[in-house]
């Protein structure tokens, strides 16, 4: 039996990138393509007052990831590979790290935003931090 292979995928042209070369490299293996719901996304506006709000974004945010997912299923079983697609909720970098602990996964293949210099060191790198805290290989795509 070949490995669990993780594919961290929010439909990025990155994400795309990080999937195309899982499909080409791992494509005897297990792949799980795995889309993480940050909650810090949901914001702080006027509507985020409203008591229903969390429930709707969150309801919101699960279709939008199913649909993204959906979208990564048609093109790994287009190119003759089955994946199976997992949401969770969480930092994505945490989601995907955690996932990995958690569900057997050999090695994650991720995406990178491509950021240097000044944007990089203020706004992070989800790639990054999941390098440094994978218990198992990361491959970043560029």
């Amino acid at each position: 039996m070949g490995k669990r292979i993780l594919v961290a995928y929010d439909g990025s042209p990155q994400a795309e990138d990080a999937l195309d070369y899982a499909l080409e490299e791992h494509a005897d293996d297990e792949l799980v393509v795995l889309y993480a719901i940050d909650p810090g996304e949901a914001g702080y506006g006027g509507r985020a007052t409203t008591p229903s709000y969390p429930e709707e974004w969150y309801e919101e945010a699960r279709a939008n990831a199913a649909e993204i997912l959906e979208s990564a299923v048609d093109r790994a079983e287009a190119a003759g590979v089955d994946v199976e697609s997992a949401i969770e909720v969480g930092g994505p970098a945490n989601a995907i790290v955690e996932y990995a602990e958690n569900e057997g996964i050999d090695h994650i293949v991720t995406g990178s935003h491509g950021r240097s210099g000044v944007t990089r060191i203020l706004v992070g790198s989800v790639a990054e931090a999941v390098i440094r805290r994978s218990p198992v290989p990361v491959t970043v795509v560029r």
